[in-house]
């Protein structure tokens, strides 16, 4: 058997380390979410439920909270799909396309990554109010729809498809459509995948965007409907914490689903540099 370097041995203690400190929070809310009161508050942690229950999820369901995870995967995963479409089309446009006033556009797409969403607001606010959005779901997915970045990533996986391929495609009597869905998704598949990643974790996490666009308590997303819980029931750390573990499902599933295509996203883009 093959020994380990002092070297490697050392890098595999410290992620180890690195990775029980990260989990362990997530651990906590999956536990604590079947925890009854007196354990949860108990002077002496229980590390393990020695009584296991599923009333914190009762009370959760007896609120709205499935309308509230519905609200979210929706606004999220509808987020990520405009996102994914809409980001691919421009970015190999921007990366294979010649066009006038092409590098400006590019341009005005890498200041607006650094302009500050608050920058927006009132503006933002004043458009959905005029498409008669304000307090729907779709306040929040489609200011997202047009994120900068994704735009900047599918562009830089685009630059990667050789032209030979597209010329080919063009001799060969392919349109725009057919080179674009043939050619050029399989070959920047692992960057959209990434894109979908992020996306969906962008749009999950905006709390500040939720917060100003969403009202009705029916209309609320999971974020927001376990801060409503937070600020009514704020000693109930047990229903908080069964929100949390509901709240997190999502988000683990879909990295899950992407996780090869992320992994490789994130190579492929280290090796471009």
């Amino acid at each position: 058997m093959k020994r380990m370097s002092p070297y490697k041995t050392i890098s595999v203690v410290v992620i180890a380390v690195l990775a029980v400190l990260f989990i362990f929070p997530l651990y906590w809310i999956l536990t604590g979410s079947v925890k009854d009161a007196a354990a949860i508050n108990a002077a002496v942690p229980q590390w393990f439920p020695l009584a296991p229950t599923t009333d914190n999820y009762i009370r959760l369901f007896s609120n709205p909270a499935l309308q509230w995870l519905f609200n979210s995967v929706f606004m999220a995963v509808m987020a990520m799909i405009l996102t994914c479409i809409t980001a691919s089309m421009a970015g190999y446009a921007l990366a294979k396309k010649r066009f006038v006033g092409k590098q400006l556009l590019f341009s005005i797409f890498i200041c607006a990554m650094a302009l500050p969403k608050q920058v927006i607001l009132i503006p933002l606010l004043k458009e959905m109010a005029f498409l008669n959005l304000h307090d729907n779901l779709w306040a929040v997915i489609l200011p997202t729809v047009g994120w900068p970045f994704g735009v900047f990533l599918m562009k830089q996986f685009s630059e990667g498809i050789p032209g030979e391929l597209l010329e080919a495609a063009r001799i060969d009597g392919a349109g725009e459509a057919q080179t674009f869905i043939e050619i050029v998704l399989p070959i920047i598949k692992p960057g959209i995948g990434a894109l979908a990643i992020f996306t969906f974790i962008n749009s999950w996490n905006d709390y500040f965007l939720q917060l100003i666009m969403l009202n009705s308590r029916t209309k609320l997303t999971i974020s927001l409907g376990i801060a409503k819980l937070q600020s009514e029931m704020s000693t109930d750390f047990g229903l908080i914490m069964a929100g949390a573990a509901l709240a997190a499902i999502p988000i683990i599933t879909i990295f899950l689903l992407f996780q090869q295509y992320f992994t490789k996203g994130i190579t492929m883009g280290a090796v471009k540099g």
